[in-house]
């Protein structure tokens, strides 16, 4: 079968679309037929090195790309329940250092890391959920916003931001989005009561929109202390990138790590989220989706297809 992998780090040339065998699920696990799997942000850092040079990913010969993966299984391991031939799935590959990821034929994945959706989901669509959706949605247990707080989102145009917008805004938060001027119309469609331009002054513009600041901010674009300063003294705020700002006036000040999360994830993809595809690739051109990516501009998430 093909695989993207990468055997040493770089530019998008590194990216090599090879022939590899194709898995076989262990105790505990399933093979999914990939239909689609998205590019995102940490594929970039992995073919780039940064991650290994951040301490994250030890060094290995073999790298495999990819954590997004809607499918469907073709092979079920040894001690799997409530998972068969033939089912339609969603899925978080989120171990970094394998040698085969999502990006490829197939991809085996521990059977907990996968959710069911139905026969006739839009698999391209789907394959944008599972990372980010996952990630806006750990990031808001630990912000632990109520109904009727304000809620401050960086990045809210961005795929994480996105998802955090609009699963705030359906648990009864008060979104306050920022983004680029443009972007305004897209994020007040996905639930946010309030919008600032990413130009402009963040804390200044949020206190005037919520008098003393909101009660907490999921930071998806590693603004640190502008948006720490938007928030008010004793609130919290949760990093997406894992550099949280230092916890000045008695914030709680966390990081969000992500992990995979089968059955929070069959919840995500029950709620009918909007996700949002840039654009369609074959699995061959994936250097090209890298090269579109570190350009910058999309909105959604460019989604590859054996």
């Amino acid at each position: 079968m093909k695989a993207v992998i990468v055997r040493s780090f770089g530019g998008p040339e590194v990216l090599e679309v090879a022939e590899v065998p194709t898995p076989e699920p262990g105790p505990g696990q399933v093979r999914i037929r990939v239909a689609a799997a998205a590019v995102n942000p940490v594929d970039v850092q992995t073919r780039t090195g940064a991650l290994t040079a951040g301490g994250l990913l030890p060094k290995r010969e073999v790298i495999g790309i990819g954590w997004d993966v809607a499918g469907v299984i073709d092979e079920v391991g040894s001690q799997v329940a409530g998972f068969r031939r033939g089912d339609t799935v969603i899925g978080l590959s989120d171990r970094l250092a394998l040698p085969l990821k999502t990006q490829a034929e197939h991809v085996v994945l521990d059977a907990d890391a996968v959710a069911a959706v139905s026969a006739d989901t839009d698999l391209v669509a789907a394959a944008t959920l599972p990372l980010g959706g996952l990630t806006a949605a750990q990031a808001l247990d630990i912000a632990a916003a109520k109904p009727g707080d304000t809620l401050l989102v960086t990045g809210a145009a961005g795929a994480v931001g996105g998802y955090t917008v609009q699963l705030a805004a359906l648990a009864g938060v008060r979104v306050v989005a920022v983004a680029g001027a443009d972007d305004e119309e897209l994020v007040r469609g996905l639930g946010a009561e309030f919008f600032v331009p990413r130009s402009a002054d963040l804390p200044a513009a949020v206190r005037d929109l919520v008098p003393g600041g909101v009660h907490t901010a999921v930071d998806a674009a590693s603004v640190g202390m502008l948006a720490l300063d938007g928030v008010r003294s004793g609130g919290s705020l949760v990093s997406v990138l894992g550099n949280a700002p230092m916890p000045l006036r008695g914030i709680r000040v966390s990081n969000v790590w992500i992990r995979a999360d089968g059955p929070r994830l069959t919840e995500l993809a029950a709620v009918g989220l909007r996700c949002r595809v840039a654009d369609v690739l074959p699995l061959d051109e994936v250097a090209e989706a890298h090269r579109r990516l570190e350009a910058g501009g999309l909105r959604g998430r460019l989604v590859l297809v054996p």
